[in-house]
């Protein structure tokens, strides 16, 4: 599935998830697929568990250990996905879903700090981080350019002079 069609699929769901066809189309949309086309793949493994909600991860930082974020993995691979910290776990199911799918959803659940897509099947050391707050900064900016554009007036009569 290609980027747009996984776009179009979001702008057709927007109002189930209580965000405007419009704000999707103008603001969420193309920052979705910025963010998107910077990663390599088009769809990516997730782990889920057995009530049907990502697996995260909460990472701490080295220099600081009381500083944690907690993060996704996304997996470029269902093998990746399986093979992840080499557990296997039956009440963990592996879910492929498209990429900016994924990235809506980190811009919607507040208790994800980031998502981690691994770009490189089998190569644990090729990933990039996308911030939950980068991609929320960038919608915001996105909806302040929108409303401090002026609107066009159409309600003027032609013979107004």
């Amino acid at each position: 599935m290609y980027l747009d069609e996984q776009l179009e699929i979001l702008i057709h769901e927007a109002p189930q998830q209580g965000v405007p066809i419009s704000v999707m189309e103008k603001a969420v949309v193309p920052t979705l697929k910025l963010f998107a086309s910077q990663l390599q793949h088009e769809q990516y493994y997730v782990l889920h568990g057995k009530n049907h909600s990502w697996l995260s991860t909460i990472l701490s930082n080295r220099k600081n250990p009381k500083e944690e974020k907690r993060v996704i993995y996304a997996f470029a691979t269902k093998k990746d996905a399986e093979t992840f910290q080499g557990i296997i776990n039956p009440e963990i199911s592996i879910i492929s879903i498209p990429v900016t799918h994924l990235l809506f959803q980190l811009f919607s659940v507040e208790s994800i700090d980031s998502m981690i897509f691994q770009e490189v099947p089998g190569n644990k050391e090729s990933q990039a981080e996308i911030s939950r707050a980068k991609l929320q900064n960038i919608i915001q900016q996105q909806l302040r350019a929108l409303k401090s554009k002026p609107r066009k007036n159409n309600n003027i009569p032609p013979n107004l002079a």
